[in-house]
């Protein structure tokens, strides 16, 4: 059972991290054209060159019309590997709507057992349910969204604007532009789900 697997997603500017040496990396499309190690690939392969398949273990080819987008597929294909995280790396740039689909997949119910982080260019993005704990530098941006459904008992602690038993509703700008007041932040919530999101943040420094 792997403890971290990552998946690829492409983008012009995608995110350059160093990856966890025992993780698993799936990449999504054309993001295995982009270099590095690629255990498994998986999407439509439409826009992938050929010379790019070279050295990758499994490939998973879908139908280029379907129901789920390459990103979808491939963080479904690291829920069958059963793994403690899933950390996505890919970009901020590109079609406002893949990026929308993207965060907001992130936060869906079918990966509420397993933490998920995600590097998209510089910002790093964490989905918190239950209680997480944030590494950051003193002075650093986070921004608190709620997805999905309104996020209700929201306490943090180690941020300027503390919030105690709160509610963030979806569409609000309540959680928008907060800053790390400490070293390490706590985020705890009763209920629903959140986007813990750092502009200029690593998606690597959390538990």
């Amino acid at each position: 059972m792997p403890k971290t697997v990552v998946v690829l997603a492409g983008g012009p500017g995608r995110a350059v991290v160093q990856l966890p040496a025992d993780a698993t990396v799936i990449a999504a499309d054309v993001a295995a054209d982009e270099g590095g190690r690629v255990d498994l690939l998986i999407g439509d392969l439409d826009s992938i060159p050929a010379e790019a398949l070279a050295g990758i273990a499994r490939v998973e080819r879908h139908a280029t019309e379907k129901d789920a987008s390459d990103l979808e597929l491939a963080l479904g294909a690291a829920l069958e590997l059963e793994p403690e995280r899933i950390l996505v790396v890919g970009s901020a740039g590109g079609r406002l709507d893949h990026l929308l689909g993207s965060m907001l997949l992130l936060a869906a119910d079918a990966y509420a057992h397993v933490q998920v982080d995600a590097r998209l260019g510089e910002a790093g993005v964490h989905v918190v349910r239950g209680e997480r704990v944030l590494a950051g530098a003193v002075g650093e941006t986070i921004s608190l969204f709620a997805v999905h459904g309104p996020a209700s008992g929201v306490v943090t602690e180690g941020l300027v604007y503390a919030l105690r038993g709160e509610t963030l509703e979806p569409g609000s700008s309540r959680g928008l532009s907060n800053l790390f007041a400490e070293p390490e932040a706590r985020i705890a919530l009763e209920r629903g789900v959140l986007l813990a999101v750092r502009p200029s943040g690593s998606a690597t420094a959390a538990s």
